[in-house]
């Protein structure tokens, strides 16, 4: 599930108005969709909200992905919809808050299906963020897919020599994982040390304050869009809290 969530949440490049956008105005944009969605109390103020995480994840030609993530996170909404009815709440306000938790994870996902590692990198650092947090993080987000891949393929070799994964209770379940978990913890600490070897070749931390050859720019489709997100969120934000 974790891998399929991932695939539905992997940066691929497109040549769409969305991609092409300054990834501070596409954080812009997910901030304001998530804020929507956090508002939403009623159907109406949720469909408004769902039709506006539609359309630009449609300019970007990402909704099918985008609808796969939320459909591998209902489980989740399942389980957000039993838990307010153990609490007294109705049925349709369980319904409400599962859907409300479905719109937060699809607007979360579109800031990073549309935005790569590169540009995420970008924007921590335009936020004056330490360097080394910022290196960590986007070096955990890059190496995401490579571990993703050592995973499956030790899961690969260990059933291909009897190992069987879906036997058994619980227990036995968590005991069966040891073989996989063992060799992808020796992997990463070598691949870690291989980074530490590159780093120290390449005079990380030589320089309190090093340059960067790529600067974030607005241009003019990002004013345009800046034009669109600011007053339209603050005015979408006010109709939810005293209008609709």
């Amino acid at each position: 599930m974790a891998k399929a969530i991932y695939e539905g949440l992997k940066f691929r490049y497109k040549t769409t108005v969305i991609h092409r956008l300054d990834p501070r105005v596409k954080m812009l944009l997910s901030i304001v969709l998530f804020a929507l969605a956090l508002l939403g109390f009623n159907f109406y103020q949720e469909i408004i909200t769902f039709v506006l995480v539609a359309v630009p994840a449609t300019l970007a030609k990402s909704l099918k992905r985008l609808m796969r993530v939320v459909a591998l996170s209902i489980t989740f909404g399942v389980f957000v919809v039993a838990i307010n009815l153990l609490a007294g709440g109705t049925v349709v306000e369980s319904i409400v808050l599962a859907v409300r938790f479905l719109e937060i994870v699809a607007s979360t996902s579109l800031f990073f299906v549309t935005t790569s590692p590169d540009e995420l990198e970008y924007v921590l650092r335009w936020f004056r963020m330490p360097r080394d947090f910022v290196f960590a993080f986007a070096t955990s987000i890059r190496f995401v897919p490579v571990l993703l891949m050592d995973l499956t393929q030790i899961i690969d070799a260990q059933k291909s020599r009897g190992l069987e994964l879906d036997r058994g209770g619980p227990i036995k379940r968590i005991r069966n994982l040891v073989p996989v978990l063992i060799p992808l913890i020796v992997n990463s600490l070598v691949r870690s040390g291989e980074l530490a070897e590159a780093m120290e070749s390449r005079g990380y931390g030589a320089v309190k304050k090093p340059t960067s050859m790529d600067v974030l720019r607005l241009k003019i489709n990002d004013w345009a869009a800046l034009s669109l997100i600011i007053p339209g969120g603050a005015l979408l934000i006010w109709l939810y809290i005293y209008v609709i």
